[in-house]
């Protein structure tokens, strides 16, 4: 179910009420409406992978029940491993199996050896790289004594398949999402409204900025071969401010719903495209996932202790295998290895943690400095998104060289300026609301002001909004 369909806008209100107004005496209720919300929420898309999640469920419920009993190192070591297989082992068969036996059967080629190994048809369930990792960390963190594993299959399986965050995330960690479901709720009006709002922000990215950008960033991709250099780096910039719009658009909507039920969600994007760095960069984008490789492969790998080579060789695991978890595609490899480069000279010179507070902090307008930082940061954002949406490496490469010939000065041939106009609004406001934790988070005191607010948001997403078909989220793919 996609959160801009018709079956959303119904089903969310039904959930609503049936939360709030039938099942509000008794917390067990509460939850269980909430697994059974969830499942079919994704059992909308194919009810034959609420399997994997209902498998994913109970392995991890009762590996960290075994877990908290047993004292034996080597068994414990096992019972982890269990759950490691099982968790990554159905990421691994349904997203990379075809990937792993292509390139087996290319390698073998090259050397002149024919094998014959046939791919799969295999359909990707959706969101499986999100909750994967959300189950997975429970085992990990079980494992370690850094929680206590819980006896509640109905909130342990609500943790696993809460819905608003259930395809896209944020990737949440049993520390901070599970105990909320053992406490009860008590309808606070002021913090639905809250998610109202940044559910109406998180609308207003996906339909109008990502959508509209999507029309036009996939017909320069599609048929770059046509277009001259200019057009090729509006087609570049398109494609940043959609993938920006649809994902972060999404963690609004997810942590907004959230909120009406009367949870917490971590915040998945800090304005990452105003970041003065690279490092800056990954601190703000997709939150949830660089904190989780970072907690759960990063430090056990030893981080940023030892020799300068085990750092280095720490860096481009973290950011390759970052890349990888997007998708089965040497596109995405490529794109993290990009990413470890441009973050390596400010990791070596150990400058890497000096921008943390929030750009121009109580200005209007950043310092000539920032402002040099941010349009150079985001040059290279934008250089290294371009892998990201090639169809292969070689369609990168054609599509970078195309973009930097001679016609890379001349006037675009796609140059829409209802869209330009659109962005350069929605950049603004971000800007304006970039100390908070969402582009609209604080309004004007002033109600009418507000509703105001509210009304041309409201009307520029009805005018504006590609209403041409529902567009899958872009993060449904990994």
């Amino acid at each position: 179910m996609l959160f801009n369909s018709i079956d959303f806008a119904v089903f969310l209100p039904i959930v609503f009420i049936l939360y709030w107004f039938v099942t509000n005496k008794n917390l067990k209720s509460q939850n269980l409406l909430i697994v059974l919300a969830s499942y079919l929420f994704y059992g909308w898309w194919d009810w034959r992978f609420l399997s994997l999640i209902l498998t994913s469920t109970l392995v991890d419920y009762f590996i960290g029940i075994s877990l908290s009993k047993q004292e034996n190192a080597s068994k414990r070591k096992l019972l982890l491993w269990t759950s490691i297989f099982v968790n990554i082992g159905f990421l691994g068969f349904f997203k990379y199996y075809n990937f792993f036996v292509d390139n087996f059967i290319t390698a073998f080629s090259f050397f002149g050896a024919d094998i014959s190994v046939g791919s799969l048809n295999i359909i990707l369930p959706v969101g499986i790289s999100f909750y994967t990792f959300q189950t997975l960390s429970y085992s990990i963190d079980v494992y370690k004594r850094k929680l206590e594993p819980t006896k509640d299959l109905i909130a342990f399986s609500a943790f696993v398949s809460f819905f608003p965050q259930l395809v896209a995330g944020p990737i949440e960690r049993a520390t901070n999402l599970l105990p909320q479901f053992y406490i009860k709720r008590k309808f606070d009006y002021s913090k639905a409204v809250d998610g109202m709002r940044q559910i109406l922000w998180g609308l207003f990215k996906k339909i109008v900025i990502a959508d509209n950008c999507a029309q036009y960033a996939n017909a320069i991709f599609n048929n770059s071969s046509e277009y001259s250099g200019s057009t090729l780096a509006i087609g570049a910039l398109f494609f940043t401010f959609q993938i920006y719009g649809d994902f972060s658009g999404y963690s609004d909507i997810a942590i907004g719903t959230s909120r009406l039920f009367g949870f917490n969600l971590k915040q998945n994007f800090a304005f990452p495209y105003f970041s003065r760095d690279i490092a800056e960069f990954w601190r703000r984008w997709h939150i949830s996932l660089s904190t989780w490789f970072r907690d759960y492969l990063y430090i056990p790998l030893g981080g940023s202790r030892g020799p300068v080579q085990i750092k280095i060789r720490n860096v481009f695991i973290i950011f390759i295998v970052s890349g990888f978890w997007h998708g089965a595609n040497w596109t995405f490899i490529a794109w993290g290895a990009l990413n470890a480069l441009f973050f390596l000279p400010l990791f070596l010179t150990k400058n890497n943690r000096n921008n943390l507070d929030v750009v121009a902090q109580g200005s209007y307008f950043p310092s000539f400095k920032a402002s040099v930082q941010i349009l150079l940061t985001f040059s290279l954002t934008v250089f290294a998104w371009i892998f990201f949406r090639a169809e292969s490496i070689q369609h990168a490469w054609s599509y970078i060289s195309l973009m930097f010939s001679k016609s890379l000065f001349t006037i675009p041939e796609i140059r829409p300026t209802d869209i330009i106009i659109l962005i350069i609004t929605f950049s603004i406001v971000e800007w304006l609301g970039r100390e908070n934790k969402y582009g609209i988070e604080c309004l004007p005191a002033n109600k009418f002001l507000r509703w105001l607010i509210y009304i041309i948001l409201i009307i520029v997403i009805y005018f504006f909004g590609n209403f041409s078909e529902e567009i899958e989220f872009i993060y449904f793919q990994f």
